[in-house]
């Protein structure tokens, strides 16, 4: 069995199995990796605990709740020591969906969902741009998601 970060072949292929259908049954994970649903729970939870799995529940199409518009934003900051202010902010503003401390051009790229174009200025001007330590911002509109995907556990 290899190991990578305490995992074994059986945590990876779970992991394989609930990362494409999370809402699959322990007792069909069991059946296919070959072990008990009670050996699928466990592991699972342990994953859990070493943060190996983050996060769990449904995934909403923002469309279908009317945010049409998908974008990212570069973000510049005055100083980059503001950086953790400037988070603090950011966090206070729900249509962002994504926040990345970044090298490159920009010290922050974030991801934001706006109904439309007018929703979208309202966040940058009204909110964003108001955010002490933001110098200014770059946008870019996503015209379509082609597609999205998880890491793959098995090499």
């Amino acid at each position: 069995m290899t190991l990578r970060n305490n995992l074994d072949d059986w945590d990876l292929k779970i992991l394989d199995i609930i990362t494409k259908n999370a809402r699959i049954p322990f007792k069909d994970v069991a059946k296919e990796v070959g072990i008990s649903r009670a050996a699928v729970h466990q592991r699972v939870n342990r994953m859990v605990d070493l943060e190996v799995i983050v996060g769990s529940g449904y995934h909403i199409n923002p469309k279908k709740v009317d945010f049409k518009t998908c974008t990212y934003i570069g973000i510049f900051l005055e100083k980059g020591g503001l950086f953790s202010e400037v988070v603090k902010g950011l966090e206070e503003i729900p249509e962002i969906v994504e926040c990345h401390y970044t090298t490159g051009a920009y010290a922050i790229f974030i991801k934001v969902y706006a109904k439309d174009n007018e929703h979208l200025k309202n966040i940058l001007s009204g909110k964003i741009q108001k955010i002490g330590g933001v110098a200014s911002t770059e946008t870019f509109i996503s015209l379509e998601e082609s597609f999205k995907r998880t890491i793959p556990v098995q090499a």
